[in-house]
């Protein structure tokens, strides 16, 4: 269980440092759409939803300047 937990930590950090080198909002909704889906292909969930909600949250982190 510890490592599931650890995983997901790394790929939220992997995440958060990916998207913030995106420059545009397609830039930023695509990565997080990729990010998305391998993080829930990763846990065992599913991957277009993963992706789907991926890409919303890169690009309300565009338009937020979050990231």
């Amino acid at each position: 269980m510890r490592s599931i937990v650890r995983n997901k930590f790394a790929a939220l950090i992997l995440a958060g440092f990916t998207l913030s080198a995106c420059t545009t909002i397609g830039e930023t909704a695509g990565m997080g759409a990729v990010l998305g889906a391998g993080i829930a292909g990763v846990t065992g969930g599913n991957m277009v939803t993963g992706a789907a909600i991926g890409g919303a949250a890169g690009a309300a982190c565009y338009q937020t300047n979050t990231c």
